[in-house]
Protein backbone atom coordinates (compact mmCIF):
# COMPACT_ATOMS: atom_id res chain seq x y z
CA UNK A 1 0.00 0.00 0.00
CA UNK A 2 1.54 3.36 -1.03
CA UNK A 3 2.14 5.94 1.66
CA UNK A 4 -0.66 8.51 1.92
CA UNK A 5 0.29 12.06 0.99
CA UNK A 6 -1.12 15.30 2.33
CA UNK A 7 -2.52 16.11 -1.11
CA UNK A 8 -4.25 12.72 -1.42
CA UNK A 9 -5.77 13.09 2.03
CA UNK A 10 -7.04 16.59 1.22
CA UNK A 11 -8.61 15.35 -2.01
CA UNK A 12 -10.36 12.53 -0.14
CA UNK A 13 -11.48 14.93 2.58
CA UNK A 14 -12.95 17.34 0.02
CA UNK A 15 -14.88 14.45 -1.58
CA UNK A 16 -16.26 13.39 1.81
CA UNK A 17 -17.35 16.95 2.59
CA UNK A 18 -19.18 17.15 -0.75
CA UNK A 19 -20.91 13.83 -0.11
CA UNK A 20 -21.99 14.87 3.38
CA UNK A 21 -23.17 18.29 2.22
CA UNK A 22 -25.27 16.69 -0.51
CA UNK A 23 -27.25 14.94 2.21
CA UNK A 24 -28.01 11.88 0.08
CA UNK A 25 -26.25 9.30 2.24
CA UNK A 26 -28.08 7.03 4.65
CA UNK A 27 -27.30 7.87 8.28
CA UNK A 28 -25.04 4.85 8.88
CA UNK A 29 -22.95 5.54 5.77
CA UNK A 30 -22.83 9.27 6.54
CA UNK A 31 -21.49 8.48 10.01
CA UNK A 32 -18.77 6.22 8.56
CA UNK A 33 -17.79 8.90 6.04
CA UNK A 34 -17.74 11.50 8.84
CA UNK A 35 -15.44 9.27 10.91
CA UNK A 36 -13.17 8.82 7.90
CA UNK A 37 -13.16 12.58 7.41
CA UNK A 38 -12.12 13.14 11.03
CA UNK A 39 -9.22 10.69 10.57
CA UNK A 40 -8.15 12.42 7.36
CA UNK A 41 -8.43 15.82 9.03
CA UNK A 42 -6.18 14.66 11.88
CA UNK A 43 -3.70 13.21 9.38
CA UNK A 44 -3.57 16.54 7.51
CA UNK A 45 -3.23 18.52 10.74
CA UNK A 46 -0.38 16.26 11.89
CA UNK A 47 1.39 16.63 8.52
CA UNK A 48 1.09 20.41 8.66
CA UNK A 49 2.37 20.47 12.23
CA UNK A 50 5.30 18.22 11.30
CA UNK A 51 6.14 20.47 8.35
CA UNK A 52 5.97 23.58 10.52
CA UNK A 53 8.44 22.00 12.96
CA UNK A 54 10.82 21.15 10.11
CA UNK A 55 10.64 24.70 8.77
CA UNK A 56 11.29 26.12 12.23
CA UNK A 57 14.28 23.82 12.62
CA UNK A 58 15.63 24.80 9.20
CA UNK A 59 15.17 28.51 9.86
CA UNK A 60 16.99 28.53 13.22
CA UNK A 61 20.60 29.68 13.48
CA UNK A 62 23.50 27.82 15.10
CA UNK A 63 22.46 29.09 18.54
CA UNK A 64 18.94 27.77 18.08
CA UNK A 65 17.40 31.21 17.65
CA UNK A 66 14.53 31.20 15.21
CA UNK A 67 14.13 34.16 12.93
CA UNK A 68 10.86 34.90 11.24
CA UNK A 69 10.60 36.61 7.89
CA UNK A 70 7.66 36.99 5.55
CA UNK A 71 7.53 34.45 2.75
CA UNK A 72 8.30 36.06 -0.59
CA UNK A 73 7.30 33.96 -3.55
CA UNK A 74 7.76 36.79 -6.04
CA UNK A 75 4.05 37.12 -6.82
CA UNK A 76 3.68 40.62 -5.43
CA UNK A 77 6.41 41.93 -7.73
CA UNK A 78 4.76 40.21 -10.70
CA UNK A 79 1.37 41.71 -9.83
CA UNK A 80 2.87 45.21 -9.52
CA UNK A 81 4.52 44.87 -12.94
CA UNK A 82 1.19 43.98 -14.62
Amino acid sequence: MPKKTFEDAMTQLEKIVQELEAGDLPLEKALKRFEEGVRLSKFCFDKLEETEKKITLLSSDASGNVSEAPFDDGRQEQEEDE
